[in-house]
Parts: C-alpha cells; sequence; structure tokens
C-alpha cells in the first residue's frame, strides 16, 4: 500500500515531523509538596503559622523584577480583569506594531488560581504542619522573542511555591537550528511553508538539543523568578503538554482540498476506538475506563478531526488550506513507554518497557513515540484515497480462490457474519499483538475447528498472515487496506442508502 505522501509526491513540496507545542514547568522538589515545605520551614527555624509572613517579601521581590524588566524594555505592564481574554490576541497586536525582533514582547499580569498551603494544627497529634491549598494570586506573563526558542512566555506567580511554567514551540526551535546550520526556509504562522534541505532538517530535528533548552530554562528562571537563589533552590523541569506535528506540504492549496474533504468524512465513519488505541501504540484493554472517541469541529483556520484516548489525542487538520498536518498531543507522557532502568521498591533494578519520566530528558525518548503515532495515522488514512487498489482488492477477497484442490469461498459485505469476521480481525489490539485462535472463538462465538478454517480462509485470501514459529496471526497490509474499504463503504453508501 502506497503512503499518501507516496500517491501525491509530485504535488507536494516537503514533508516533516517536528515538535510544536511545548508547555514545560519548573519546580522546586524540595518545597514542591506541603510535606517538603514543612520542613523547609523547620529547618530555617521559621514556625509554621508564620508561613504568610516568610512568604510576603518574595511577592514583593517578583513584583520588583517585574517592574523592572518593564522599564528596562519600554513596555507596560498590562493588569486583564476580565476571564477569558486571548492573550495570543494581545501579543499579536504588540508584534504587529513591534516588530519580531528578540526581546520582551509585552507583560501581562492577572489574578489566577494557584496550589498553595496553609498552617494546620492538628489538635489529636498535636503536630503543627502545612496542608496544601488552592487560593488565586497575582500571576505575570513575560512574553518574548528569543533568539533559541522564538515566541515564548514564562508564567511567573507571586506566591510561594512559586511552579514557573514555560511555553515555547518546536518549529522556531528548530527554525533557530537550521538558520545555524545554513538552511533556507520560510514559515507560515508556526508551519514551514519551503525548506532547502528536508533530509538535513529532519536530521536537525530528530536531534534537538535538550541541554541546549535546559540551560534556557535555568536562564528564564534566573531572569523571571530570581527568588529561587534566595530560597537556595534549583528548579527541576518537567513536561506538562506536548504537541509533535507531521506536516504534508502541498505545493498548492487546490491539490490539498481536493483529497481533505474525504479524508475527513471517511476518518469520521471508520475510525473506531480500537483504532485510536493501536494508533497510540496502546491496545485498549476491556476495563478501560478513559474517555476515548472522535470529535469533528469547523474552525476559522479550517476543519480538524480529533481522536482521543484520555490524556491523550491524535488529530488531523489543513493548516492554510494547503499543509495537511497530523499532531499527536499529550498532556501525559507516562502514557508513553520505552526500554529504561526501573528501580524497584525493594531497591533492586531491571530493564524493562516502562512509562516514560515527566522530566524533559524524557523528550529525546518521547520523540520515537510521537512520531510512530503520526505514521500510524498516516498509513490508516492512505488506505482511503488508494481508490483503484482498493475496488482491486475488494474484487479479489469477495471471488472464491482455490489451493490445493479445495475452494474457498470470497467474503460477502452484505453477510452479517461475514462483516463480523473482517471487523474483529481488525481490531486495534490484534494489530499490536496479532490474534490466536483462541481469540476468535471469545469474539464470535465459534468452536475451535470452525475458527481453523475460517483463518485458512483469511490467509489465502491474503488479509492475514502467520508469524513466524508461533501461532498468532497478523494483518496484512492489503488485508488493512481491503477492510477499510469495506468500511468506508458500508459506512458511508450502503447504510446512507437504506436511511431513505
Amino acid at each position: 500500500m502506497k503512503l499518501l505522501t507516496e500517491t501525491y509526491q509530485s504535488e507536494i513540496s516537503c514533508v516533516l515531523s517536528c515538535f510544536d507545542r511545548l508547555i514545560l514547568s519548573g519546580t522546586m522538589p524540595e518545597i514542591s509538596y506541603s510535606q517538603g515545605m514543612t520542613k523547609y520551614l523547620y529547618e530555617k527555624g521559621i514556625k509554621i503559622f508564620d508561613y504568610p509572613k516568610f512568604a510576603e517579601p518574595f511577592k514583593e521581590t517578583i513584583r520588583a523584577n517585574a517592574e523592572r524588566i518593564a522599564k528596562e524594555h519600554g513596555v507596560e505592564i498590562e493588569f486583564i480583569r476580565k476571564a477569558g481574554v486571548r492573550k495570543e490576541s494581545i501579543i499579536s497586536e504588540k508584534i504587529e506594531k513591534r516588530g519580531n525582533h528578540p526581546g520582551i514582547v509585552h507583560i501581562i499580569s492577572a489574578m489566577e488560581t494557584c496550589n498553595t498551603y496553609k498552617p494546620w494544627h492538628n489538635k489529636t497529634t498535636g503536630k503543627t504542619f502545612l496542608k496544601p491549598d488552592i487560593s488565586k494570586c497575582l500571576h505575570y506573563y513575560f512574553y518574548f522573542i528569543d533568539q533559541q526558542v522564538g515566541l515564548g512566555y514564562v508564567r511567573v506567580p507571586t506566591w510561594c511555591p512559586f511552579r514557573l511554567q514555560v511555553y515555547v514551540n518546536g518549529h522556531s526551535l528548530l527554525a533557530s537550528e537550521m538558520k545555524n546550520a545554513g538552511i533556507k526556509f520560510s514559515m507560515m504562522d508556526n508551519a514551514f511553508d519551503s525548506i532547502e534541505d528536508i533530509g538535513k532538517a529532519q536530521e536537525l530535528s530528530d536531534n534537538i538539543s535538550i541541554e541546549k533548552l535546559h540551560r534556557k530554562l535555568e536562564a528564564f528562571a534566573w531572569q523571571f523568578c530570581p527568588v529561587y537563589k534566595d530560597l537556595n533552590l534549583r528548579y527541576h523541569w518537567s513536561v506538562m503538554q506536548v504537541e509533535y506535528a507531521t506536516d504534508i506540504v502541498f505545493r498548492k492549496q487546490e491539490s490539498l482540498q481536493r483529497i481533505y474533504g474525504e479524508l475527513v468524512a471517511t476518518a469520521i465513519h471508520t475510525v473506531k476506538p480500537e483504532n485510536i488505541a493501536t494508533f497510540l501504540g496502546h491496545k485498549l484493554a476491556p476495563r478501560y475506563e478513559g474517555e476515548i472517541g472522535n470529535n469533528y469541529n469547523v474552525r476559522i483556520e479550517g476543519s480538524r478531526i480529533k481522536h482521543t484516548m484520555g490524556s491523550v489525542s491524535i488529530k488531523m487538520y489543513d493548516k492554510f488550506s494547503k499543509i495537511l498536518r497530523i499532531e499527536t498531543t499529550s498532556n501525559d507522557i507516562s502514557f508513553f513507554k520505552h526500554f529504561r532502568e526501573v528501580v524497584h521498591r525493594d531497591g533492586t533494578t531491571s530493564h524493562d518497557m516502562a512509562p516514560l519520566k515527566k522530566n524533559i530528558y524524557s523528550l529525546a525518548f518521547l520523540t520515537d513515540n510521537l512520531k510512530a503515532s503520526n505514521k500510524r495515522y498516516l498509513e490508516f488514512i492512505s488506505a482511503f484515497d488508494n481508490k483503484e487498489v482498493g475496488r482491486k482488492r475488494l474484487e479479489d477477497v469477495t471471488s472464491s480462490k482455490s489451493e490445493n484442490n479445495r475452494n474457498y469461498k470470497g467474503f460477502n459485505f452484505f453477510s452479517i457474519e461475514d462483516l463480523l469476521i473482517l471487523t474483529a480481525i481488525v481490531r486495534g489490539e490484534f494489530n499490536i499483538n496479532g490474534f490466536r485462535n483462541k481469540n476468535m472463538q471469545k469474539l464470535l462465538g465459534f468452536n475451535g475447528g470452525k475458527i481453523s478454517r475460517l483463518i485458512k480462509r483469511l490467509r489465502v485470501h491474503g488479509l492475514i498472515k502467520k508469524a513466524t514459529d508461533s501461532y498468532k496471526y497478523y494483518l496484512t497490509k492489503i488485508g488493512k487496506e481491503t477492510i477499510v474499504m469495506a468500511q468506508k463503504i458500508k459506512e458511508l453508501v450502503l447504510v446512507p442508502a437504506y436511511c431513505y
């Protein structure tokens, strides 16, 4: 099966995968939880009920620092009173006026919710300590254009424990690397419209230096939240949200628009929960209770389809009607796994597949997971558009075939039983782990002998293949393409036709 990028190769200028939105969190581990902050106060000889008095001077330090930065860069601090105000719109207007040269773009302040602590005395135990609490405090948003990371912001609360939030864009990071490498390119917003050396650009994207990013984050903390130096602590950086985009850039808008509507319409009807799990490299467990499903909406920029599984999603949309973007987003990167050293509770270690740690150095391992997710989705939608091959495969699979003087009837897409069989073998967990005779018995309710004959029939028609030295079977590329085409015919043609 040819990928969409191969089918329309002459109409595509470049294909690039890289990080898009990155939201990183900075915490001081020693005081980022109530017990830690309690311990810190006791070690400093500070009474627990003097916690507000202890924290107040730091608030004034951050406020004075913000006013100093504003004065040095000739900007005013804009206080936002109303909720729902789009900060991005304000910043866009500022950039239009000042230009996109490096420096502080604007400073916004707002009263927002923050996690903090409150003193507490337990009369039963006689112990005094801090308890977690939620309050509101003034936050500063320092918007900047940086030579290394481009446009971004640092969100700084004015109250302990001073959790920082930093936004940067992976496309801007890559743009900086390409400039240093002498690679010419052009951009439309946060997307590359053209790239002189796409191979070198992809290599740079795959090897973005996390060490350099870490040093930049330390510099931001030093510049915008200097109180951590007074606390004699250091920030630990972790990943709050990450987006990884695969951009297929068409030379002309009409080339993408000619196929985009059908891609979206077909995805709405054919992507099932088990498919979503497969895209994201997971098996859909029977006891899974998280959110999973599809969402379609039309925006000003264009239409978008989004498939969600818990804290992770994958979406497809047309950017500027010219770029087909497939993008995986994660709000919890521990959803993904990689092979690493695992430390057990008893102190022993082993090397196993384990969830990614949330620190920023996991971004290097996360790249492979997210790129693979986008690729699996690209393979799936490529079958939608492969009409001629799809029709030929459909014809082959519905016709009878002979092997060793024995006939094997084709599959009838109007037959309830045949449709159950085909939709069973295309389940997401089987794409990852394969299936056995007993799996089909459980799903279809057939006995072992009938399943064995069915498996032989599927193999003769080329829909499945047997794994070497095992009794596991996997769906072939031809099988996947055929079944997707069958689902498309059923959902988009047959079902609507019988509704009238």
